[in-house]
């Protein structure tokens, strides 16, 4: 998520706290990025609202997304 306005980091916080709401999801968040893993159809649908409310709290935003499909999570170990 690039917020476009000088006071970024609320935002960005904000998007992530109510990614960790979900707790059908695993989140898993470093400094460069936040990884989200969950059944496709139910992550789909969130992530639709949870942009749409951050378009409606905080203005403009870009959100980049990479998708792959299987299950990469690094808590698995493989």
């Amino acid at each position: 998520m690039y917020p476009l306005q000088d006071e970024y980091l609320p935002a960005i916080k904000d998007f992530i706290e109510r990614l960790n709401n979900h707790p059908e999801l695993q989140v898993i968040s470093n400094t460069m990025s936040t990884q989200v893993f969950g059944d496709y159809d139910p992550l789909m649908d969130m992530l639709k609202a949870e942009i749409r409310t951050s378009y409606e709290q905080f203005g403009r935003a870009i959100f980049v997304c990479k998708f792959i499909d299987g299950d990469l999570n690094p808590s698995l170990g493989v």
